[in-house]
């Protein structure tokens, strides 16, 4: 009895602590998705482009892509989420430069054509880095910074490292570790996750008004999230539900895009300072 009750104990012991070294190895292969391309592949879109390549500081390689339109309102800063590649995300700018906003997007290294080791710290200085090279070509009061999904965390700290116009959170987190949370409750992730994005701090910083849009039925990253952000934030945090969305079909809504461009369009001398 005894014996297989030690039995049950160290096997059990053993488990738990194989999940939390598979997570702590192997969390790239939980946490992202990407879709690699070669050099020389060309991309396609509806509307003129821009392919950029940014050599960074530490030797790693970004590459990205710029859409222009004449007599642009200003340029939005995409910041995508944790899968696939800017081949397939840059089908969104359509919904931007299509009612008269540039439109910028990045592939995090390891995705597309971008190369180089990837760390929370790195997806922070790349980032920032574009957003530098953004302020050579737009006023800080013409820039969006548009986060999705994964992609929010990012933004929301380069929101708060700059004064953007606007940011704008597209089914954001909490916490990155928050969200993870919600799915491995019964591991020390605090301890072993090499990402916490904190979005809940990072916004404390922001100085801009920041618009949530997020689906109430979402179920990758809950609604309640955004609640809870608003909570935190009140005079800051604008959050707009669309009722039944889910995580990946909020365009199928047309609440979505009413709420995307009354945000975009209202002039910068009417955006009230939080």
């Amino acid at each position: 009895m005894v014996s297989t009750l030690i039995y049950t104990v160290v096997v059990m012991a053993c488990v738990y602590a194989g999940l939390c070294l598979a997570i702590l190895f192997f969390q790239h292969l939980f946490f992202f998705r990407p879709e690699i391309l070669a050099t020389h592949f060309k991309y396609q879109y509806a509307f003129p482009f821009d392919e950029l390549d940014f050599d960074m500081p530490d030797g790693g390689k970004i590459n990205a892509i710029h859409f222009k339109v004449p007599n642009s309102r200003g340029v939005i800063y995409y910041l995508k989420g944790n899968s696939r590649s800017i081949k397939g995300w840059g089908k969104f700018a359509k919904d931007f430069v299509s009612n008269g906003y540039d439109f910028f997007m990045m592939d995090y290294r390891g995705f597309g054509k971008s190369k180089g080791k990837r760390t929370q710290q790195k997806l922070f200085d790349d980032a920032q880095f574009l957003y530098k090279w953004l302020l050579e070509n737009y006023r800080q009061d013409q820039i969006v910074v548009f986060g999705r999904s994964f992609g929010t965390g990012i933004a929301a700290h380069v929101a708060s490292q700059n004064h953007p116009r606007l940011l704008v959170l597209d089914s954001p987190y909490f916490s990155f570790l928050y969200n993870a949370k919600r799915y491995a409750f019964f591991l020390p992730l605090q301890w072993i996750l090499n990402y916490d994005l904190r979005t809940d701090l990072y916004l404390k910083q922001v100085t801009c008004p920041v618009h949530i849009i997020h689906g109430t039925k979402d179920r990758l990253i809950s609604f309640q999230q955004s609640e809870k952000l608003k909570a935190l934030f009140p005079n800051k945090v604008t959050l707009h539900a669309i009722e039944g969305g889910r995580h990946n079909n909020l365009p199928d809504f047309s609440a979505f895009f009413e709420v995307l461009y009354d945000v975009l369009y209202v002039e910068p001398s009417k955006i009230a300072t939080p």
